[in-house]
This record gives structure tokens, C-alpha cells and sequence, in this order.
């Protein structure tokens, strides 16, 4: 249970920096960051996880990296449910998606077991 509320915490706390490195990325405050975070996890379990399957060679073709627009696309999704998290424009929601990726990865090898 603490593994996970750190994960969440840490989500959050990623949705805010992106905030603050990318243009057209907005998060109002650590609240709607929180229930951002959750929103995000949650459409990339569903929506996400469909989108990746039906997608797979398209992925193989391109070594991964349409990854990051169905990420995009993910995070365009969760802002429309999230009042005071709002993505404007695919261009921003694909530069945030890759400093999440980023973010996440660095967060993953800080907080290793």
C-alpha cells in the first residue's frame, strides 16, 4: 500500500514539473495534479493498454517510439476529465508525454528497492 501511494505521490509531483517545463501543459495545483495522476493511470490501464495492443506493429516499425503518441493521446484524454489539468494541442501533449517518460524513468532508478 505505501508503494503504491509513493507511485501516486511521485505521478503527481511529475505532472507538476512537466507543468512547468512544457508550453501548453497546465496542472492548477498539487490537488488536481493528485486527481490527474490517478485520471492518467487509470485511461492508460484501459483506453491505453487497448490502444497499445491494437497498435503493436505499428510500434515495431517505428522501434517504439508511437509509444509516446498513444501516451500523447492518453494524457489528451485524461485532461478533458480532470477540471484544472488541460493539454493544448497534440504538440503539447507529446513533448509532456515524453518529459513524463523521462521523469518516470529518472523517479524509477531513484526510488529502486
Amino acid at each position: 500500500m505505501t508503494k503504491w501511494l509513493v507511485r501516486w505521490i511521485l505521478s503527481a509531483v511529475a505532472l507538476l514539473i512537466v507543468a512547468h517545463v512544457v508550453p501548453g501543459f497546465h496542472v492548477r495545483g498539487i490537488g488536481a495534479a493528485l486527481i490527474a495522476a490517478l485520471v492518467v493511470g487509470f485511461v492508460n490501464a484501459t483506453l491505453g493498454l487497448l490502444l497499445k495492443i491494437i497498435t503493436f506493429p505499428l510500434t515495431i516499425l517505428t522501434f517504439g517510439i508511437f509509444l509516446l503518441v498513444v501516451n500523447a493521446l492518453m494524457l489528451e484524454v485524461s485532461a478533458w476529465f480532470v477540471p484544472g489539468f488541460a493539454v493544448h494541442g497534440f504538440a503539447a501533449a507529446f513533448w509532456g508525454a515524453l518529459a513524463l517518460a523521462v521523469i518516470h524513468l529518472i523517479m524509477r532508478q531513484a526510488t529502486k528497492d
